[in-house]
């Protein structure tokens, strides 16, 4: 079992900035892909980023060139920079961790029904 804790949520104005991050449970992190999601009031929750095993990643369409993902294996935790925020970035954003591998290290997923486990999501608020 791999627990997902998520934390860095806040208010911020547009423009800001603030760091996500997602602490996992286990000693095989490194052998997981990594996502990050987000649901708006009234939405369903949708794709963000997402990083493979070795390092690749992949955005969704309304965050590429403003939001990043990262990982640091040695502290078992994945990132998400946000810069220059908007107030449609608001939702509450999910960590997402998939523990099925497969041989090549650079496949990353999209589907949310990909991945095994779930954190418990931390608000993201931005106003204009």
């Amino acid at each position: 079992q791999v627990q997902l804790v998520e934390s860095g949520g806040g208010l911020v104005q547009a423009g800001g900035s603030l760091r996500l991050s997602c602490l996992a449970s286990g000693r095989t992190f490194s052998s997981y892909v990594m996502g990050w999601f987000r649901q708006a009031p009234g939405n369903e929750r949708e794709f963000v980023a997402t990083i493979s095993r070795g390092g690749s990643t992949y955005y969704a369409d309304s965050v590429k060139g403003r939001l990043t993902i990262s990982r640091d294996n040695a502290k078992n935790t994945v990132y998400l920079q946000m810069n220059s925020l908007k107030p449609e970035d608001t939702a509450v954003y999910y960590c997402a961790a998939r523990s099925r591998t497969t041989s090549n290290s650079f496949v990353y997923y999209l589907n949310q029904d990909e991945y095994d486990y779930w954190g418990q999501g931390t608000q993201v608020t931005v106003s204009s």
